[in-house]
Parts: C-alpha cells; structure tokens; sequence
C-alpha cells in the first residue's frame, strides 16, 4: 500500500489515460455509439487525466479532492446506467438520436457492461484517493 500510497498521482495519471484509450477505441475504432449517459460520465472522467497529469508534475496531492467529487458525479451516473442496463426501470427519457441508452454492447462474465467498467473506475478513483490519504497520514506523522 505504501508503494501504490507514494506514486498516487502517477497512478491516477495511468489509468485515466488507460480509461479514456478504452473509451475512444469501443467510439471511434470499434464504433459504438455512446449515448447520453456515457457522454456525461466522459464529461467527469476525463478531465481527470489533464488534472493527473498536472498534478503529477507539481507534486500537488490536492488534486484527490477534486477527482473524489468528479468521481462522484460520474459514479452517480454509471450507477443508474448499470442499473437501467441489469433491468431497472428507466426515469429519464432517451431518444434514438441522442445513442442507445439501453443498447448492450459489450457484456462479459454476466455482468460486465461499458457503465460497470465506468464504476469500476470511480472506485478505483476513490480507493485510489483514501490510500493517498492514508499515506499522506503516515508520512506526516513520521
């Protein structure tokens, strides 16, 4: 934990990029539409990459409180979004021309959609924010 504590911001800096490659290849090589939902969790992660990326130059751990609350926002809505996609009930409307809200793309081991790799992402945001909080702690009060 120590490890991973010390090169947060490098970590945080990877997978935002591994995260927004992904996105771009199932949108734009492989061609699947996104529709307004995956817009909208776009619209939260993938600032983070330049907010890593910057921090990691500046060694500015704050960055952590800004990444939990883009985090959230984009979690909210990759929560919905599973939920709609395991067979809940839509509240918000979605048009043919905004993207398929409602069209399964990729789902693997049962359960592994595009929105259940969005969440899995903000949780590794979070994880990734409280052992950066854990470490800074420790390294304080050494």
């Amino acid at each position: 934990m120590n490890f991973i504590g010390k090169h947060a911001l490098v970590l945080g800096f990877l997978i935002s990029l591994a995260a927004i490659a992904g996105s771009l290849f199932y949108s734009e090589v492989i061609g699947y539409e996104a529709c307004v939902l995956c817009w909208w969790q776009r619209v939260f992660l993938y600032p983070q990459l330049v907010l890593f990326a910057i921090a990691s130059w500046k060694d500015e751990r704050s960055v952590f409180a800004y990444s939990v609350v883009l985090s959230a926002l984009a979690g909210v809505i990759a929560a919905y979004q599973t939920y709609v996609y395991m067979g809940g009930a839509s509240l918000l409307p979605c048009t043919a021309a905004e993207g398929a809200c409602s069209k399964i793309y990729v789902k693997e081991f049962g359960y592994i959609t595009i929105p259940v790799m969005s969440l899995t992402l903000v949780l590794y945001y979070f994880l990734l924010a409280w052992i950066n909080k854990i470490y800074r702690n420790e390294n304080r009060n050494a």
